[in-house]
């Protein structure tokens, strides 16, 4: 319920505990309290990052509350209900454990099987309790994820259905013995009344036309339900045997008695045989519609799971790279198909439905539409956001790669122009210095451009006392290199920047050669107008402004102290002097 939070942020700390909410936003204030000018954006985006968390956390938590009230809730019920059958179950065994012997009186054994057939009927009316407290109880055994809680449900489950079938096994016994003991009583057409009455019942619940098929739960319970009436008719064929040689024996008189008897026998024989016959074909039917629930089961849930785990890769999956891939994150087509076999299932499940089962297979329908209509929703928006992605990618590509076609065309125009030969005259040299501003402002005017396609570029981390220690140290004036902090992350990027770098110092690079190219013209130019006397004044104003004699001057330059300056020695000097003059170094 209570939650710490310990963040350090260069030098500064932030502790936090108490409640998770509160303390998500106290350290988020407080981080942006603590946080520096340049440091506001990662906090910034720390904050958004925990919130985020935080909010599917709760949400995640929520979700996880109400699914354990459900199964506490649905566990509850089971409980009870199991609770009620089992005390109910075995009060009744108790009860027809205490039963009155088998009368021998003809009118006390059909008093005896009237009670008996009332039992049946409150028998038959617990039975959907029974089935319903079993499908609870597997509900829930599917979804415990411990194995200990498992195997206390599979004995319960278990308990459940023993006591059933054992309360089921002794009523049907006690009422086959009654019908017995109102044979062997000489009562023949009573005898023959009770099994046409139960015929009668049976035939039409077997009969073609009525419907078996549905979802899961409903088929096994038709089936547990058949299994029962099975091991009735089972047990009720003894009677038939000892029935029809009784009438045998008693037909071989030629009383009128004699003759109907012969008749009703005949016919509870056709009547015999075609239940026989109808209890097989629905066998039949049921175990072909247990295979078609089931298949409808595998296919309905293997839907789901895939439609969640399709949801799970749109909302949390990592996005890739590859534009094919990008697409088909964003594509349902296996769970279209999916969900159009469950669709003509459904249809074929629905048209032979038990009636029970109609809601709950309705129901199953209903969830994979939505579903897949709700996960089909955040496809559609994450294809669209996705597609709009690729278009800003394809534009950006398509940009990236002019300016890198501009870069290769600029680098071949400047090297042609470097393979030139140099300028002979100022004026011509004049009109090459022109014509590079001209390159130098488009290249300029391009850098924008090359800044906006860089813009998603990582920055350079530069150590903050690196860059201090830098600030306090005078250094000469440089040119920055544009692009020079930049960290790009992809081989395009790289190439742009590199490219761009290159192409910027290589046009520096013909300015500085245009310039000095400009100068030694100019220096040419005023030597081929020397004057010694102009520049022996210059000279000689250079030295006064020096605060220096000529004197002076020529002592240093004479090493020798020989009284003596040599050509050489004095050339030498004026080269290797400071002196401004432009026509000196000529």
């Amino acid at each position: 319920k209570k939650i710490y939070i310990h963040i350090s942020l260069k030098g500064n700390e932030v502790n936090c505990y108490g409640e998770k909410k509160t303390v998500v936003e106290t350290a988020g204030s407080r981080l942006t309290e603590l946080s520096r000018k340049e440091d506001c954006d990662v906090v910034h985006n720390l904050i958004m990052t925990i919130q985020d968390r935080y909010r599917k956390l709760h949400q995640c938590t929520t979700e996880r509350g109400r699914t354990l009230e459900d199964v506490k809730k649905n566990a509850k019920q089971f409980s009870e209900s199991w609770r009620l059958l089992v005390d109910w179950m075995t009060e009744v065994e108790q009860t027809l454990d205490t039963h009155k012997e088998i009368a021998a009186d003809h009118e006390e054994i059909k008093l005896q099987l009237t009670e008996q057939k009332d039992f049946q009927k409150l028998l038959r009316s617990k039975r959907p309790m029974y089935e319903a407290t079993l499908k609870s109880g597997r509900g829930l055994h599917e979804r415990s994820q411990s194995a200990q809680d498992r195997q206390h449900l599979e004995n319960l489950l278990s308990e459940l259905r023993d006591s059933w079938d054992t309360i089921s096994g002794k009523s049907m016994e006690r009422q086959h013995k009654l019908e017995e003991a109102l044979l062997f009583s000489g009562r023949f057409t009573d005898a023959l009344q009770a099994l046409n009455d139960w015929l009668y019942r049976a035939e039409p619940q077997l009969a073609e036309d009525v419907p078996v098929s549905g979802e899961k739960d409903m088929v096994n319970n038709l089936i547990d339900k058949h299994k029962v009436f099975q091991k009735e008719l089972g047990k009720r064929a003894g009677c038939i045997r000892t029935l029809k040689r009784s009438v045998r024996d008693l037909t071989r008189s030629s009383t009128a008695d004699a003759h109907w008897l012969q008749e009703q026998m005949d016919e509870l024989e056709g009547r015999w045989e075609d239940v026989c016959k109808l209890s097989v074909s629905k066998q039949a039917r049921l175990e072909a519609a247990l295979q078609q629930a089931e298949k409808f089961d595998r296919l309905v849930h293997s839907f789901l799971e895939h439609l969640a785990e399709a949801e799970r890769v749109l909302k949390y999956g990592v996005i890739p790279e590859e534009e094919e891939a990008l697409l088909s994150i964003t594509s349902l087509s296996f769970q279209e198909m999916e969900l159009e076999s469950i669709q003509c299932l459904s249809e074929e499940i629905l048209s032979s439905c038990h009636p029970d089962s109609i809601i709950t297979l309705k129901s199953w329908i209903s969830v994979t539409k939505t579903r897949y209509e709700e996960v089909q929703t955040w496809a559609q928006q994450q294809g669209q956001r996705i597609q709009a992605s690729l278009s800003a990618l394809e534009d950006e590509r398509e940009n990236l790669q002019r300016l890198l076609d501009w870069i290769s065309s600029a680098e071949e125009a400047l090297d042609l122009r470097d393979q030139e030969p140099p300028a002979e005259s100022i004026e011509h040299n004049q009109e090459l210095i022109v014509q590079h501003m001209v390159f130098m402002e488009e290249l300029n005017r391009k850098l924008p451009d090359v800044e906006h396609a860089t813009k998603s570029c990582k920055q350079k981390l530069i150590p903050k006392q690196q860059a201090s220690r830098s600030t306090l140290k005078l250094q000469p004036t440089v040119i920055p290199l544009p692009l020079e902090n930049l960290n790009p992350q992809t081989p395009q990027l790289s190439q742009l920047v590199s490219h761009w770098q290159k192409l910027w110092l290589l046009a520096l690079a013909r300015q500085g050669r245009l310039e000095q190219h400009e100068q030694r013209l100019q220096e040419m130019e005023e030597f081929a107008n020397f004057d010694f006397n102009v520049w022996r004044k210059r000279y000689m104003q250079w030295i006064s402004h020096l605060k220096s004699r000529i004197l002076d001057v020529f002592r240093n330059i004479d090493r020798d102290q020989d009284g003596r300056i040599s050509k050489k020695e004095l050339i030498d000097n004026v080269l290797a002097s400071s002196k401004p003059c432009p026509h000196t170094r000529s």
